[in-house]
């Protein structure tokens, strides 16, 4: 009898739809130091029905756009939508040289790295894909009172 959650695949799987495919596999060997675990490529099309790539011992699936499966013929990329309100977060040894790494294989800077109330150093970058990595390294504790004070002198009095 097969398990029926295959090894290194537990818990939450991000499944990203990157267009076009091919080149997303490669941003993310650059940007995040992916391993490439597998892919299945639509015959005659080179299109990507599914990859499976490992990042910090964790799996990231992913898929070309494939409209003519979906509702109505609809693209589903971020690209094609406009953006998407998902950002995958990593916790990362280097909060700078990560987002640093990113940028150099091709990720835009949409928050520059800087020290948080919430204790840690944090930063954000778009992939040429339409997704959004948050990328973090954790500096200090910070008491539940330290924090509500930083949320209040943050938002606005009503």
């Amino acid at each position: 009898m097969s398990n029926p959650i295959p090894e290194g695949h537990e818990g939450l799987i991000p499944h990203l739809i990157c267009d076009p495919c091919p080149e997303a596999i490669e941003f993310y060997k650059n940007a995040f130091g992916a391993e490439e675990l597998n892919r299945v490529v639509q015959p005659g099309t080179g299109k990507i029905m599914h990859a499976a790539l490992r990042i910090d011992g964790r799996v990231l699936f992913l898929c070309d756009d494939f409209p003519e499966f979906c509702v109505e013929g609809q693209s589903n990329s971020p690209k094609a939508l406009g953006g998407s309100p998902v950002t995958i977060h990593r916790y990362v040894t280097d909060c700078d040289a990560a987002l640093s790494q990113a940028e150099k294989a091709g990720a835009s800077v949409i928050m520059p790295p800087d020290d948080m109330f919430w204790g840690d150093r944090y930063g954000v970058v778009a992939d040429p894909f339409g997704h959004r990595w948050s990328l973090a390294t954790h500096i200090r504790e910070v008491s539940e009172e330290e924090m509500g004070e930083a949320m209040a002198q943050m938002t606005p009095a009503q």
